[in-house]
């Protein structure tokens, strides 16, 4: 499969289990390997190192918006205009479509931190979707329709394994709906990666779950 040139890649450690993700470009591509920009983490926006031999599941998005993913290690370094990595590329049958589900809205509390004036602002949203959620707040002066704001979101998960996992995204404001004395802004993600949609995905299939589970022994 060709993937083309200013194609942007989401890195995942294969072999660890962490959080970690990576942005990246392709900005060259030959037989068998791919050769990015160096990867920027997503969490502390810092370049990122990799060694020669660490493996990946990276993930990316088509033309015709198709998600896929493939394993991949990194074969080494050049230089050039520009320092690149070295990333192998498996036989196309490797390559995993993603499959992108219904967006499911869960009406359930969730603590989402906005970055405002260069510190982060608690706030909590009402429901959450794959597509975006509700944040609830006093001050409505404080957010403007379509302005794009960047938002973490904590997923509590029930698993105590999985615990509680982050997402940060890019957020736009929909509209600004007072309510009883408060106001309710709901905000559609603009720039999500389909790792973390998946992991939104999981999230509120868990808490519709639980929420079933719970008017059933009513």
């Amino acid at each position: 499969m060709e993937i083309k040139l200013g194609t942007n890649l989401i890195l995942q450690p294969y072999d660890e289990e962490t959080d970690d993700r990576f942005k990246c470009k392709v900005v060259d591509q030959r037989d068998q390997v791919i050769l990015i920009d160096y990867p920027i983490n997503t969490a502390s926006h810092r370049t990122a190192f990799l060694m020669e031999g660490t493996r990946f599941r990276a993930s990316f998005i088509d033309d015709q918006k198709i998600a896929y993913s493939f394993r991949t290690h990194v074969t080494g370094r050049e230089k050039g205009n520009i320092p690149m990595i070295m990333l192998s590329i498996p036989a196309e049958d490797q390559f995993e479509k993603i499959q992108r589900r219904e967006y499911v809205r869960v009406m359930t509390p969730v603590d989402v931190a906005v970055l405002k004036n260069n510190s982060y602002e608690q706030v909590v949203a009402e429901d959450i979707s794959a597509g975006g959620l509700a944040i609830m707040c006093n001050d409505a002066k404080k957010y403007k329709e379509n302005e794009v704001i960047e938002i973490m979101i904590a997923l509590p998960f029930e698993n105590r394994e999985e615990g509680v996992r982050y997402v940060e995204t890019t957020a736009q404001v929909i509209r600004i709906i007072e309510r009883d004395g408060t106001y309710v802004i709901p905000l559609k993600f603009t720039e999500t990666d389909e790792i973390d949609k998946q992991l939104i995905i999981r999230f509120c299939f868990e808490r519709q779950l639980l929420i079933r589970k719970k008017e059933s022994t009513i």
